[in-house]
């Protein structure tokens, strides 16, 4: 069975692709078909994790992780992950300007994008005190446009708002049938970025893990 998370990853490398070529947004992506993650794999990765205490915020500024990057005329990042998070997606161009979300942070759902934020499921700041404090900006740009890990995720206002650049230790989605998967896209991008943890957010995504299956995980 398909996770959420696989399979908006591979939704993801396709859209990707499709920026390279300048089309992104203009096309339609048909889902591929991917294999299963397996929970044991997640938590191979979460045993990977460097544990260290948080780092400081000096220097911090969301700027230093620039997006978003523009993937056509009048539209970027954003807009191709409001077309691959949605559903009746209606477009100008290729700028998204309707269409459907549901945010499986709290369960809301949406027609009007505005109403919709994309979210770093690895906040910004929390990069930041993770490690890429010390990435040069175009690394730190890479991070902040990552549309191959599941770390963008079309979500409500008010859930990103809350949720800020806090670790599941301190957050965690409304949403508790989403908490497993939240976990384990919370340890996919930090275990690819290769950023630290603290002890009290590993503590908490060990929790969320347990007794999780990936067939539950959707």
């Amino acid at each position: 069975m398909r996770t959420r998370s696989g399979a908006r990853a591979a939704v993801a490398a396709a859209l990707a692709a499709a920026i390279a070529l300048g089309t992104a947004g203009c096309v339609p992506v048909d889902e591929p078909e991917t294999g299963p993650s397996s929970a044991g794999n997640v938590s191979q990765q979460l045993g990977e994790l460097t544990v260290a205490s948080a780092g400081s915020m000096k220097g911090y500024s969301r700027a230093r992780f620039p997006h978003w990057r523009d993937t056509g005329k009048n539209c970027d990042v954003r807009d191709t992950v409001l077309q691959r998070d949605g559903e009746s997606i209606k477009l100008s161009g290729c700028n998204v300007v309707g269409g459907r979300w549901e945010s499986v942070y709290d369960g809301r759902a949406f027609t009007d994008p505005a109403d919709v934020d994309i979210d770093h499921v690895v906040p910004l700041a929390n990069a930041w005190r993770s490690g890429a404090d010390e990435w040069d900006d175009s690394k730190r740009g890479d991070f902040a446009n990552d549309l191959t890990r599941p770390q963008l995720i079309a979500v409500s206002l008010t859930s990103n708002r809350a949720k800020g650049d806090q670790d599941p230790s301190q957050w965690k989605p409304a949403n508790r049938s989403y908490w497993c998967q939240y976990a384990a896209d919370w340890v996919t991008v930090k275990h690819y970025w290769r950023l630290t943890v603290t002890s009290a957010e590993k503590a908490a995504l060990t929790d969320m893990l347990e007794g999780c299956t990936w067939a539950s995980k959707r």
